[in-house]
């Protein structure tokens, strides 16, 4: 009997020691991660910050070229006001020195109409002639000048025809008289001068026949 029982625990310390040996091999190795080369990593790290800078170069160089046409636009705009004002300051008092001109032009006509040798002649023609030097004086002082071209080339800038003329003594094309003087104000134009323009006399022809008076 003694025999039966011992039997059963040598066979169950046999399977236990078998199954000890054989447990390790069908266990389930541990995955390993594969590692990745360092110069992979280093290239790609390499290209994304060369794209970056790329990009921020491009940005760079887009804000310097806004910058660039900013200022320069602002400089256009500040030579325009400048020259705005002094064009201002130039010809601020045209409409007022067209309103003389008319004055003056009265005061002229006025002497050249008072004839005769009576004292109030005289006095009047002494004032004009005083008040005309005082607007002549006025003018020089804003740099207002007189356009009187007599025997002058004929400048359509700065005169108006009002006839042409033949004349044997002055050159085609120039000023024999003046109808009325223009002026310039800081050299614009304010009013041209009327005037009467010298053209070639005609001749009559050579083979026109000569009338015989005698026959």
């Amino acid at each position: 009997m003694s025999n039966e029982k011992e039997l059963p625990e040598a066979a169950k310390e046999e399977e236990l020691k078998i199954e000890a040996e054989v447990t390790p091999e069908i266990q389930e190795t541990p995955t390993e991660e594969v590692p990745v080369p360092q110069s992979e990593v280093q290239e790609d790290l390499s290209a994304e910050l060369q794209k970056k800078l790329e990009q921020a170069e491009q940005k760079a160089a887009e804000n310097w070229d806004r910058a660039m046409r900013l200022q320069a636009e602002m400089e256009n705009l500040k030579k325009r006001i400048q020259k705005d004002l002094e064009s201002a300051h130039k010809y601020a008092l045209e409409s007022f020195a067209k309103e003389l001109l008319a004055v003056l032009d009265s005061l002229e006509l006025g002497l050249q109409a008072a004839s005769g040798e009576s004292s109030e002649v005289q006095k009047f023609r002494e004032g004009s002639e005083l008040t005309i030097k005082q607007f002549e004086s006025v003018f020089t002082k804003f740099n207002i000048e007189v356009v009187n071209p007599i025997g002058q080339p004929f400048n359509p800038e700065l005169h108006q025809a009002m006839a042409m003329q033949p004349s044997a003594d002055a050159e085609p094309n120039s000023v024999l008289n003046v109808f009325q003087k223009g002026y310039v104000l800081n050299g614009r134009l304010l009013r041209p001068a009327m005037v009467v323009v010298a053209k070639a006399e005609e001749k009559p022809p050579e083979n026109t026949p000569k009338i015989d008076e005698q026959a």
